[in-house]
């Protein structure tokens, strides 16, 4: 960290140093041979008389300084950077300071020397600081602290844009002409928002813990907001001042990042990324950087099948002309070259083979996989087996073009992301004046109403305590245990999924009272629910067939017993036989996932050091199989730290997939309690994701796990569609290399 501090100095120092010589100290006419060169002296070959050097293009440094000086505009800019330089240095030495206390504490605290620090797991660490709390003392305030405390402390701030976010209170989502609805959240914005509400001059904060106690006052709210709008005005006329200086850092550091990138690789621009507003709409309460970068990378597979499986029949068309055109041209061009060499020298002919390259490599990017099977609902669905969030109009729309670009808000193209950095100097000074100033006393009003005070922890935010009665949705299990009205509810389920995930992760933390009971409540339901379900051993036996269906390449337990549950709908609903040759009972996801999550629940993880596991391992499943023989060979050969961190990265696995299974049956219980409020054919979005959708609702095309949720057998047109697009396939083409079974489309 401090060394990626230290070179974001000398990256800075860089490109202005070589941005002005490149304006001041390079004579461009003798560089593209506009102007002749003559050299002149003794013993100088003849050939060699007019020959351009890279030292002719290069002014003396006498010459050079003498132009710096007389350019007040580059002497004003340079000032500009200096002064923003030693700013940066500032604070990069206050981090140095910081980051060597953090080391010492690692080292004379918690006993983790820092070449082993990366052979420890965050659990690990976590349970050293809460033993060390509990034998020195070092918050006075409380005897002990909890797995939330830690959490709260290094989450505050991020736990309220999470809820910000959720609550659809920053103004990042934009109406424009032509283009409609526009998600516009970029890194500076955000630092923006965080200044002004957190850390800032005139800031709702009096310090790094508490929040100003005349935030908490109900009396003087609508002074307050001015004061806020004011501060807000004066930032955003602020950005526009260093707008142009902003504007030509950020096309000069692209320049130097990305130009190389697209000259290699150009099709890495056509590359996806989870989206800053991605990253937060999608993001738990009391999730740590790390988790959530974890998960949004298994997502990322299922995701990109996701978007790449919808194709423009015109565009692919085009695509395929344009390649062939330029294709043939470049041949051309490279035969020649291969002929003869010389032909390099002719003027722009390397321009035009690298500009040929680049097109070509574009426009194969558009054309899709001929072997691609499009399936939309079960990527959808297998989608959100990681991302955990998803709106209810999505459900039964997977295949619309308005759920592709919701989707693609959340997960952008890198050329977007580069364009929406390069705009946000521009665009950022409109949107705060113009909208954030706007939502003063909305701002104004979350602060007081959903900040509370935790001993020993300071001010936090209410949402992060992931209390069920106070902000629990009645549609997401939370009917008859949550007193929290409209105003006061979580969207999308993000209390309730945000403490499946806390409780996963901290398996020893102890959840208050309500949510105790919400616990409980669900592992009843996830009981009963599996009783109607498949079996874990079927889900098992069908584990390598699943797997491939849904072709994500899984060979880890967890992830084929994940893709056992998101396919198992798929083969109840064939009428296909299973390798015992019955048929298969029909079932849900739901169901297939409660069994699943009933098994897991009165299992244990082998070879753990955590005492009890939350529940990973069907207990049908002794670690002394063959499908755990060889893990297990492996383990003992290995020494005791090789052994751990192979238990940790497993245990890490069946938690993730633990949590999947968790969101996947939790989405179809809140389908199940929306589905009265659905009528005339529409999905009601009951828990709507604010604005970010255009339509009210869509059109629905119940999936197979939503249209048997109830137990209606699936219509008999449905079913012989499905068994004939399944009997096409080779499903039990037998591999001659590894003898398992795969699917071969």
């Amino acid at each position: 960290m401090m060394l990626s501090e230290f070179f974001e100095l000398v990256q800075l120092l860089f490109v202005v140093t070589f941005t002005t010589f490149l304006v001041n100290c390079v004579e461009y006419d003798i560089l593209f041979a506009n102007r002749a060169v003559n050299h002149t002296g003794s013993g100088q070959n003849p050939l060699d008389k007019n020959k351009v050097t890279l030292t002719d293009a290069i002014l003396p440094g006498p010459e050079c300084t003498q132009r710096i000086q007389d350019n007040s505009w580059i002497i004003f800019l340079l000032i500009m950077a200096a002064i923003f330089w030693v700013y940066r240095l500032i604070k990069v030495f206050c981090n140095v300071l910081s980051y060597w206390e953090i080391r010492q504490f690692y080292i004379k605290a918690l006993k983790i020397r820092m070449d082993e620090l990366c052979n420890f797991t965050w659990q690990e660490v976590q349970d050293r600081l809460i033993s060390l709390q509990r034998e020195q003392q070092m918050c006075i305030h409380k005897k002990e602290l909890t797995e939330l405390d830690i959490y709260h402390r290094i989450l505050r701030f991020k736990n309220y844009m999470v809820a910000m976010i959720n609550k659809s209170l920053l103004p990042v989502q934009l109406q424009l002409p032509l283009l409609g609805n526009v998600v516009f959240l970029t890194q500076g914005l955000k630092y923006n928002f965080e200044l002004i509400l957190f850390w800032g001059p005139g800031s709702l904060f009096q310090n790094k813990w508490n929040l100003h106690p005349k935030y908490k006052r109900n009396g003087n709210r609508l002074e307050l907001a001015q004061q806020l709008s004011r501060v807000i005005l004066l930032m955003g006329l602020a950005n526009l001042l260093l707008c142009p200086f902003i504007l030509v850092w950020q096309v000069l550091y692209a320049f130097f990042s990305y130009t190389e990138v697209i000259r290699r690789e150009p099709g890495s621009l056509g590359a996806r990324r989870w989206s800053l507003y991605g990253r937060l709409y999608l993001r738990h309460f009391n999730e740590l950087d790390h988790e959530l970068h974890g998960r949004l990378g298994r997502g990322y597979k299922p995701t990109s099948k996701y978007m790449n499986s919808f194709t423009s029949p015109l565009l692919t068309v085009f695509a395929k002309n344009v390649a062939f055109f330029s294709g043939s041209v470049l041949a051309v061009l490279i035969s020649l070259t291969v002929y003869d060499e010389d032909v390099l020298t002719v003027q722009h002919i390397l321009t035009a083979i690298t500009v040929l390259g680049v097109v070509i490599t574009i426009t194969r990017s558009f054309i899709p996989d001929e072997h691609m099977v499009w399936c939309p609902e079960q990527l959808l669905q297998c989608m959100l087996a990681h991302i955990h969030y998803m709106p209810d109009h999505w459900r039964g729309t997977a295949n619309k073009g308005e759920t592709r670009d919701e989707v693609a808000q959340l997960f952008q193209y890198k050329a977007v992301f580069i364009l929406e950095e390069l705009l946000s100097p521009i665009v950022t000074p409109f949107i705060l004046i113009f909208h954030l100033r706007n939502k003063s006393l909305e701002i104004i009003d979350f602060f007081r109403n959903f900040t509370v005070e935790v001993v020993g922890v300071g001010d936090i935010c209410s949402f992060a305590q992931m209390d069920i009665r106070r902000h629990g949705n009645p549609t997401w299990m939370s009917e008859g245990q949550t007193e929290a009205s409209v105003y006061q509810q979580a969207e999308n389920g993000k209390t309730e999924l945000s403490l499946m995930h806390f409780t996963i992760k901290n398996p020893r933390w102890q959840p208050p009272q309500e949510s105790s009971v919400f616990i409980s409540h669900l592992k009843e339901k996830v009981h009963h629910d599996a009783l109607s379900g498949p079996s874990t051993q079927l889900l098992l036996s069908e584990a390598p067939l699943c797997t491939s269906l849904q072709s994500n390449g899984s060979t880890t337990v967890p992830d084929n017993l994940l893709a056992s549950v998101l396919a198992h709908p798929i083969l109840t609903a064939s009428g296909l036989q299973g390798r015992d040759h019955h048929f298969i009972p029909a079932s849900t996801a739901a169901s297939a996932a409660a069994s699943v999550l009933a098994s897991l629940s009165t299992s244990q993880l082998p070879h753990t050091s955590r005492g009890r596991s939350p529940g990973l391992l069907p207990s049908s499943v002794h670690p002394e199989s063959s499908m755990y023989r060889s893990e297990r060979s492996i383990s003992d050969s290995m020494t005791n730290s090789d052994s751990r961190i192979q238990r940790n990265a497993l245990h890490s696995e069946f938690a993730s997939a633990e949590m999947s299974l968790h969101a996947i049956y939790m989405h179809e219980l809140h389908q199940q309690t929306s589905q009265p409020q659905r009528t005339s054919g529409l999905w009601q979005n009951s828990v709507p994701m604010r604005d970010l959708h255009t339509n009210t609702g869509f059109q629905a095309h119940s999936g197979l796990g939503s249209s048997m949720a109830q137990g209606v057998i699936v219509e008999v047109p449905y079913a012989i569609s499905v068994y004939i697009v399944l009997s096409l396939m080779n499903i039990v083409a037998l591999d001659d290399r590894h003898g398992e079974f795969s699917m071969d489309l």
